[in-house]
């Protein structure tokens, strides 16, 4: 793999070298196209990054060369794609500091990272730590996902458990006002976004989980705006459980990651059953594997966890720490340049404490689906809609949002970019 040398004598971010845009930008083939006849300016990575071409070639080299089922085989082939699967779970685990490379059970992507939690729980029997029923309460918040929703709506229907939430200040915060009554000696997890998709919030986590240790609730963090973004330490966090996707750090689609703490894995029921997942199969019964293998039925998406594991190498030989301060002087740039917008509203923190390089806003008199199209017309790529946060359009009383996020790759000169595409939307809509 091709690592990115930061030159001597290169400007700090505090103690953090700087590292070189344009070369980062280099590395993915992408940028370098034109829409509609324009330089493409991409700010739509909250949803997909792009990918280096590192990842493009571990992945084309692994199907060229060493293309081959894992855990199956005793053959070369077999071996190979078994060390790539496997060494590519050892870096994840080591990305996150996790205790153990067991810890990191790889899904099809966050939102499966949830699901097996809110299966596995709903399929736990009397006396598990993890069985749930009516008089039982799991919370989340107002500015969830809807991975982060709709899987504990369905495991409340089914179990008769009860659902809350915290709620969302005008700023764009949770409130956590009501947090000792929320989260209380009938509460089971708290399930909540480290940084929103919508708001770009970085959410707090010491007051939750402390409160959450009181009752004895578990506590998952949707991740999947966190960890491409800034340093993630499962073991500093001190959560139960975190779910992130590949397909936004700079890796392939198909590929995410459940880390749980071993001890809880380890007393989880199983979600799919199947070939890998067992220890022993007789026609009356079966018995299954130590996690991960439990909760990795059948052939798993092997590619992706190469090209996932490429993609951590990448992200690393950058630095987070590094990554981290490049967004944080973006949007800093980018919300004092679009405070000159007229008729432009901001949604979440107005400044860029506490927050990532996500910018949800509003266009006074303009929906965001016209929005979006004149930007493309100049080849700015945002999202709009509701971003699969539908409750937080509604806090705030809006049917749909226009969203740029920002990643490692993002420039001032694309900020600029969009400010001028819509100073362009202002005068086609008068």
């Amino acid at each position: 793999m091709t690592t990115i040398a930061i030159p001597q004598g290169m400007p700090q971010y505090g103690d953090v070298p700087r590292f070189d845009v344009e070369k980062v930008r280099a590395d993915f083939p992408i940028l370098g196209r034109e829409v509609n006849g324009h330089p493409m300016v991409y700010l739509d990575s909250g949803n997909t990054s792009q990918k280096p071409q590192q990842v493009i070639d571990t992945m084309r080299e692994h199907f060229e060369r060493h293309n081959a089922n894992v855990a199956r085989s005793v053959h070369q082939l077999g071996t190979e794609a078994t060390e790539a699967y496997e060494g590519a779970r050892a870096k994840v685990a080591a990305f996150i500091n996790a205790a153990t490379p067991d810890e990191v059970v790889f899904t099809k992507n966050a939102t499966e990272a949830i699901n097996i939690v809110a299966y596995a729980m709903s399929n736990a029997g009397p006396g598990s730590s993890f069985n749930i029923g009516p008089g039982d309460e799991i919370v989340i918040s107002e500015m969830e996902h809807h991975s982060n929703i709709v899987p504990w709506q369905l495991l409340c229907e089914r179990t008769g458990a009860t659902l809350r939430w915290f709620g969302v200040t005008d700023a764009g915060r949770l409130d956590l006002s009501p947090l000792e009554e929320l989260v209380n000696e009938r509460t089971k997890l708290v399930s909540y976004a480290l940084v929103s998709n919508t708001l770009g919030t970085i959410n707090p986590t010491s007051a939750i989980t402390t409160r959450a240790r009181e009752v004895g609730a578990l506590v998952m963090l949707d991740a999947s705006q966190a960890v491409p973004h800034i340093p993630v330490d499962v073991a500093d966090l001190d959560v139960d459980f975190i779910a992130f996707t590949g397909h936004k750090m700079c890796g392939p689609t198909g590929i995410g990651v459940l880390w749980g703490r071993h001890e809880l894995l380890a007393a989880m029921p199983p979600v799919l059953g199947g070939g890998s997942m067992i220890e022993t199969v007789t026609l009356e019964r079966s018995t299954f594997a130590p996690p991960p293998a439990r909760f990795e039925a059948g052939t798993p998406p092997i590619a992706e966890a190469i090209g996932l594991g490429a993609a951590v190498d990448y992200l690393t030989s950058v630095g987070m720490e590094a990554i981290r301060w490049h967004e944080k002087e973006l949007t800093t740039y980018a919300l004092d340049a679009l405070a000159t917008v007229p008729g432009l509203r901001i949604f979440g923190p107005t400044t860029p404490v506490g927050r990532g390089g996500t910018i949800s806003f509003d266009l006074n008199g303009v929906h965001p689906h016209d929005v979006g199209q004149i930007l493309d017309s100049v080849g700015v790529e945002v999202r709009v809609g509701h971003h699969c946060a539908r409750p937080i359009c509604v806090r705030y009383g809006v049917p749909a949002m226009t969203r740029a996020s920002f990643y490692l790759y993002t420039t001032v000169g694309e900020v600029d970019a969009l400010v001028r595409g819509l100073e362009q939307v202002r005068r086609v809509f008068g």
